[in-house]
């Protein structure tokens, strides 16, 4: 059985990670109630709503103090009511709207989520690496199918795809049967996004994507353009005419913060209503809101069992250094995840 009181990352005001997250060794260890489970965490994922959230959100919509993150990897310790039994190995998340509403996160010994949350990780994987897979995975997968309406035999041209998100839907649209995965990235990440599957690797660092794709336009044009790193420039939306097919659709994970950001932002959203000849663009637009669903994440799992949809993992702390995680994600520079292992033991 779990005992009362654990090991846990506490968010306890509005800042940055350095200055609102505390570690406490005395953190009670809640009962799990209907439907829910007690996960002897592993390893969690870092992701980077988990520190905007924590610097944009006051104490009283946060529901402060909060468990940090929402990935996780462990051991089922408690299975409750539910069809796991104790020393399941399994992988899942607990959302945001729950964090809120629970208090409950990843970076604790031992974490209190609904079973639905969850599946069996299979056995080619180490907890460190099925760690970062659902909530990204999810993303990337909402992306593709539920906004894109991606399909078979499909092009498709993803924005970030070192990112997490991005790593994972370029694997997902290749298992899907993609006649076509262009993705971009900077140079030095040319060999991982192509290891990934992409056909054809860009890097943005040498000039605008709109401009590449101008000079250069796709035969026949792409079906289905991903951000997955969050749009800061409308312009590759607002020349996609150029580059995208009619009846095509732009999908963004949203938009950085800050004052030139912001207009940026609002600039596209006048692209978006804006009919054509008041200078709109004739293409869709939709940003992906990840929403957990059971079916979604048992297709992750499947294409993980399969071994089509690798992990990307770029760095692993100890789980007394999630500061210097933390410093990590917030660079901007990570090559897929950054995982914390939360039982010292963890491979």
């Amino acid at each position: 059985m779990a005992p009362t009181t654990q090991q846990a990352w506490i968010v306890k005001k509005k800042g940055v990670p350095k200055d609102a997250l505390v570690f406490e060794t005395e953190h009670p260890v809640k009962k799990p109630g209907k439907g829910e489970v007690i996960v002897k965490v592993q390893a969690a994922a870092l992701n980077p709503v988990g520190y905007k959230i924590m610097g944009m959100l006051p104490n009283f919509i946060a529901k402060r103090p909060v468990v940090a993150e929402h990935d996780l990897a462990g051991i089922i310790e408690d299975p409750n009511d539910s069809d796991f039994k104790q020393g399941d190995e399994v992988f899942g998340y607990i959302p945001v709207p729950m964090t809120i509403s629970t208090r409950e996160g990843a970076l604790q010994q031992y974490a209190r989520m609904p079973a639905a949350n969850l599946v069996y990780k299979p056995d080619n994987v180490k907890f460190t690496e099925a760690a970062g897979f659902t909530l990204a995975g999810e993303t990337a997968w909402q992306a593709l199918f539920d906004c894109g309406h991606f399909e078979a035999d499909q092009t498709v041209f993803i924005n970030g795809g070192s990112s997490a998100v991005g790593a994972y839907a370029i694997q997902i649209a290749k298992a899907k049967g993609a006649a076509r995965v262009v993705a971009s990235a900077s140079g030095p990440n040319e060999e991982l996004v192509r290891s990934l599957g992409a056909d054809e690797f860009i890097d943005y660092t040498k000039r605008p994507l709109h401009e590449h794709f101008l000079e250069n336009p796709p035969s026949p044009k792409f079906h289905l353009i991903f951000d997955a790193v969050g749009l800061k420039d409308p312009t590759l939306f607002k020349r996609s005419p150029a580059y995208l097919a009619p009846g095509g659709t732009f999908v963004s994970v949203g938009s950085i913060h800050g004052i030139r950001p912001f207009i940026l932002g609002v600039k596209t959203f006048f692209a978006i209503i804006w009919p054509a000849w008041l200078g709109g663009v004739p293409r869709g637009y939709k940003t992906v809101f990840v929403d957990h669903k059971p079916a979604d994440l048992k297709q992750l799992q499947l294409l993980v069992k399969e071994g089509k949809l690798k992990p990307v993992v770029d760095s692993v702390f100890e789980f007394k250094d999630v500061h210097a995680a933390y410093e990590r994600i917030m660079t901007s520079r990570a090559r897929g995840k950054v995982v914390v292992k939360v039982d010292p033991s963890a491979t």
